[in-house]
């Protein structure tokens, strides 16, 4: 991988941890204590930025699992001492803004412009375009409409699940993702050694 100058630790000194097998935009800024684990695909102008420490003076970790995206403008944050946990296989659209402490599953959809704020997201939730998700927890396989203010768990019921064809959209933009990651890599590994 190449040296990204926008990778960069925060004032406790934590570095972020990037498994070699992710590709990071060099436009991306991750600060501090950040775990990005296998496979992981970052999209350009991203912000991952795990740097306010909590009262115990540590700061508490931004972990992005295996196979996820993270696609143009995303911004993720914590407030100090809490943590943002992302999910396997999860797709976060573009400009998404997620604000811990959060919880988000494995296999999730977030939307281009949702919000995510202090809250918890079981595995395989889908939440629609410019939804705020916000201190609250939803079961899994929720879908979420676009538009949708969900401030509590009762906003969630009567929620209906995610459709086939919506788990079917979910996979597919995870394959396109998978293909951008392994491509961009074999370009990357060719003007490294060219």
């Amino acid at each position: 991988m190449n040296k990204i100058n926008g990778i960069r630790p925060n004032l406790a000194g934590d570095y972020p941890r990037v498994h070699p097998t992710a590709l990071i935009d060099p436009s991306v800024q991750i600060i501090g204590n950040v775990i990005i684990e296998k496979n992981v695909f970052v999209a350009p102008l991203a912000v991952i930025r795990a740097d306010e420490c909590g009262p115990d003076g540590a700061v508490s970790p931004i972990v992005i699992g295996e196979e996820a995206n993270i696609q143009d403008g995303v911004i993720i944050h914590s407030h100090g001492g809490s943590s943002v946990s992302i999910g396997a296989r999860t797709s976060v659209a573009h400009g998404v803004a997620i604000h811990g402490p959060c919880e988000i599953g494995d296999d999730c959809f977030l939307a281009m412009r949702s919000t995510i704020y202090s809250a918890t997201l079981a595995d395989s939730v889908w939440v629609g375009m410019g939804a705020l998700v916000m201190r609250a927890a939803l079961d899994p396989h929720t879908y979420v409409p676009a538009g949708s203010v969900i401030r509590s768990r009762p906003d969630a019921w009567g929620m209906r699940f995610v459709s086939s064809k919506e788990r079917q959209y979910m996979k597919e933009v995870l394959e396109a993702t998978n293909r951008l990651r392994e491509e961009y890599l074999k370009t990357r590994s060719v003007v490294m050694s060219g």
